[in-house]
């Protein structure tokens, strides 16, 4: 099984023990930026949700999962700084994120993460409606409702962590 399939499939049994309803949708890596996603699959970008490692600037580093629509920017100098408790923070490189999290950019998602990653949620992400995000690896997508993300454990939202 490669790398991408066994994150997959840990994702998908993450959700299955959470008892959180899902879809997905199938992509080829080159359709997974957000952007290209929302294009090619007819997802509006309020819908899409974009799962971004932030990182302290000082050792030792601190992380958090950000998560905020993608026509949204995080708020990191003052909004996500302050949630992590740090005094200056910036978005992980994607070397970083995928050592991080064993996932690469364009596929990360906020299920399955390492637990000492806290889970920041932008509060816009709220209600019943069908919400996408990466699905571990950059060819699989996930589907859930914005309702269900605040569920996650090691998870808050947060009031204006993205603009």
């Amino acid at each position: 099984m490669e790398a991408a399939e066994q994150i997959e499939s840990r994702v998908r049994g993450f959700l299955a023990e959470a008892e959180i309803p899902y879809e997905t949708i199938d992509c080829r890596p080159d359709q997974a930026d957000t952007a290209i996603f929302c294009e090619v699959f007819g997802i509006a970008p309020e819908s899409s949700v974009n799962t971004i490692l932030v990182a302290s600037k000082k050792e030792p580093k601190q992380y958090a999962a950000c998560l905020a629509l993608a026509n949204t920017r995080l708020d990191v100098n003052r909004t996500v700084r302050k949630e992590m408790g740090v005094r200056k923070c910036s978005f992980a490189s994607f070397e970083e994120t995928e050592v991080v999290t064993g996932m690469l950019s364009g596929g990360v998602t906020p299920f399955d993460l390492p637990p000492e990653i806290p889970i920041l949620i932008d509060s816009r992400i709220a209600g019943d409606e069908l919400m996408w995000l990466g699905g571990g690896s950059r060819s699989l997508k996930i589907g859930v409702k914005a309702d269900d993300l605040a569920r996650l454990p090691n998870a808050r939202v947060v009031e204006g962590l993205a603009g």
